[in-house]
């Protein structure tokens, strides 16, 4: 049974979801552990009872149940089979579904075997690597979910944007709690930076040492299953030592924005005294850590992103950076206290590109970076981010990568003190948080 009252609505991924309803390709949504993906899969069975489809049509499965641990793709199509209703199409929401050894057997026969629609879950890419690949044969959709957008923050936590007027004639966004207490919108965008946006935090309250609980056992749970109890499961057992990982994981979380080449990874968790030579002989080899990196990014806790030549028009192999997927996640691994803010408003940026649909790259012009290049099929947009525009230095740094570009898409610079001037040479200067919720 669902509890309608209790599940908030996701409409960035649902509407994705409905547009694909009745279409042959299996949705597949992933996206990192508890960031909402179950919750997904219920309200896309409260749009199809609401629509008129019957219970009986609609089988969940959630492989994460004990009751489901031994099942294989011999039981899997069996369990499915009996549940067919003759003559009625049928609905399948699978859930962690790579947890099932030849999942991908099972899968493919129930979409050529029988009339249905298929939904999948999943919390790592590897499922949708190439052996997947093979089986459907490009019959999939995927769906990336991602954490709580700042927006999204507002309204699971039930706060309400309104606009007021200022005491100056303008406008001012402020927002309400549900027993009509106003407050900034500063205030609390201050409280994502802390707090992150797993949507299970809006169940415990923005509460430290409720919060701390939460996100340890997302951690855990990523690190354990997602990727140790993986690759274990694969055969592979390149990612077997749990103490590299975690020190690999402090690593990039406290380096986020920062240019980064793998090779040099284990070399400075050597020479910061973070690997112990008594422990390992030398440094991990660049295979290793690439392995691990790789493990990482396959269970999106951390998503890379390349570097690209403006002017050669062309992606750099070298220097690319890393973000985290949820920034309470970092402040979980390295502490609850402000520290490099420049580059944690950057990884928020990126995130929300992501959301709105763009491919996000990094920007070369001639020896000047561009913090993102952020395009889609007939758009793009050129985006610096940084605290404050008030400082000359700072303006200049931000602009002039920025001027250099001769054509004619939007160039932004979102901060959070834009300063009195809205443009500067046809450049919009943005405050950050009206960008975040003017969606």
């Amino acid at each position: 049974m669902i509890d309608s009252h209790r599940l908030k609505n996701r409409d960035l991924y649902l509407n994705k979801m409905i547009a694909f309803q009745d279409a042959e390709p299996v949705k597949v949504v992933t996206g990192i552990r508890r960031c909402g993906k179950s919750s997904l899969l219920r309200l896309m069975i409260l749009h199809l009872k609401e629509s008129g489809v019957t219970d009986e049509q609609i089988l969940e499965m959630n492989f994460e149940s004990y009751a489901l641990k031994n099942m294989d793709s011999d039981r899997f199509y069996e369990y499915v089979k009996r549940h067919i209703i003759p003559e009625k199409k049928m609905y399948f929401f699978f859930d962690e579904v790579q947890r099932v050894p030849g999942w991908e057997d099972a899968v493919n026969s129930f979409r050529v075997d029988f009339h249905c629609d298929i939904y999948v879950t999943g919390s790592n890419a590897y499922m949708l690597s190439s052996e997947y690949a093979t089986y459907l044969s490009g019959r999939c959709i995927e769906i990336k979910m991602l954490p709580l957008s700042f927006r999204e923050f507002l309204y699971f936590h039930n706060f309400d944007i309104r606009e007021t007027k200022s005491t100056l004639g303008g406008i001012r966004r402020q927002a309400f709690d549900q027993n009509g207490e106003r407050y900034e919108l500063r205030e609390l965008f201050d409280a994502y930076m802390r707090f992150g946006g797993m949507p299970g935090i809006a169940d415990v309250g923005l509460d430290q040492e409720k919060a701390l609980i939460l996100l340890e056992g997302i951690y855990s749970s990523v690190i354990m299953r997602d990727i140790l109890e993986r690759e274990n499961r694969r055969g592979q057992k390149r990612v077997t030592d749990p103490v590299l990982l975690k020190k690999i994981v402090l690593f990039l979380a406290d380096n986020i924005g920062s240019h980064i080449s793998v090779s040099s990874i284990g070399n400075t968790l050597m020479n910061e005294g973070l690997l112990e030579n008594g422990r390992r002989k030398g440094t991990p080899s660049a295979h290793t850590v690439q392995a691990y990196v790789n493990a990482l990014l396959e269970a999106y806790f951390f998503y890379d992103i390349k570097r690209f030549d403006i002017k050669g028009k062309e992606f750099l192999r070298t220097l690319g950076k890393y973000y985290i997927v949820d920034i309470g996640l970092r402040n979980y691994l390295l502490g609850f206290r402000d520290r490099d803010n420049g580059h944690a408003l950057e990884n928020i940026v990126y995130f929300e590109l992501l959301r709105r649909g763009y491919d996000v790259s990094i920007g070369k012009v001639d020896h000047l970076e561009i913090d993102f290049i952020a395009t889609k099929v007939d758009d793009k947009i050129y985006v610096q981010v940084t605290e404050s525009m008030t400082d000359d230095h700072v303006r200049k740094r931000e602009l002039t990568p920025l001027q250099k570009i001769n054509d004619n898409y939007e160039k932004l610079v979102l901060s959070l003190n834009p300063g009195m001037d809205s443009s500067y040479d046809g450049i919009k200067s943005i405050n950050l948080i009206d960008w975040l919720i003017s969606v």
